[in-house]
């Protein structure tokens, strides 16, 4: 039964039927068409399509599209930017007026030459006295600035470094071997504990990182003219080129091993335990 339901749906579905236009008068057949169900469907269906992309192509490709919600303000950036673009070339045309007028007179003639006051003799030799004068006091007061300024850089570089320099530790640890620059020992060796981070001592940029032969890294950090080597660290979380903050992570030490810690000053070691607390 359910079979015979579907074949007599088709069956109507696909029926034909004819719709014919009459004469009222004579009753003379005009015009007449044969469609089905399904016919009829497809044809709506294609119709409606058809208006569907006619509108879309009309509001996309016709001014109508500037009615709609979202258009609008990609039309006012455009007046912005067109605005913008106009003020722009008034004030050079407004420029290029002002040149060709001061070319027209130059031409003409008819800019007046500036004035010059003259002065005699006896006044040029009182300024120049003058300006003699002032010039000598000019030197004397630079020169005895000059001396202020080094003997106050003179004091500065003979100050302990640990007055000049705030740095942060670079790793929690105990120190094991005491650096000695006199005596050829620039870095100091502290015993770390595990998964102990590595800091940096103050702000700068690393400029080196190389794994070595033991399978830890060395790390060199540049801060102006301070320069600060990790050695011995088992792991890094930086690489050459990036910038550092003080404080910032560099790497890590997986186990109790020994890290070595340098700092340089314009090609010169420096005792870290001066400039940090260990």
């Amino acid at each position: 039964m359910a079979t015979m339901r579907e074949e007599s749906w088709w069956s109507r579905v696909r029926r034909k039927y004819r719709l014919a236009v009459q004469d009222d008068l004579t009753l003379r057949e005009v015009f007449h068409v044969r469609l089905s169900g399904l016919n009829a469907f497809s044809l709506i269906t294609l119709l409606f399509a058809l208006v569907v992309a006619l509108l879309s192509l009309l509001i996309v490709y016709t001014p109508i599209r500037n009615i709609l919600p979202g258009y609008s303000e990609s039309i006012r950036q455009q007046l912005i930017l067109e605005s913008a673009r106009v003020d722009s070339l008034q004030t050079d045309l407004t420029i290029q007026r002002q040149y060709l007028n001061m070319i027209k007179n130059v031409t003409a003639g008819t800019i007046e030459s500036d004035s010059v006051q003259s002065l005699d003799s006896m006044q040029i030799v009182q300024r120049n006295q003058l300006l003699e004068i002032r010039n000598q006091a000019t030197e004397q007061f630079l020169s005895q600035y000059e001396q202020k300024e080094r003997d106050q850089l003179l004091l500065f570089e003979t100050r302990s470094p640990l007055t000049t320099l705030s740095l942060f530790r670079p790793v929690r640890g105990v120190v094991t071997q005491a650096a000695a620059p006199d005596h050829q020992k620039y870095s100091v060796h502290l015993r770390v504990p595990k998964n102990e981070n590595i800091l940096a001592v103050m702000k700068g940029t690393v400029v080196f990182c190389e794994r070595e032969i033991d399978n830890t890294y060395t790390l060199i950090v540049q801060h102006q003219q301070y320069m600060s080597i990790y050695r011995h660290v088992s792991k890094v979380l930086k690489s050459v080129g990036m910038s550092v903050e003080a404080g910032d992570a560099l790497g890590m030490m997986n186990g109790l091993d020994e890290m070595e810690y340098e700092i340089w000053r314009a090609g010169e070691p420096l005792n870290p335990e001066e400039v940090i607390a260990f």
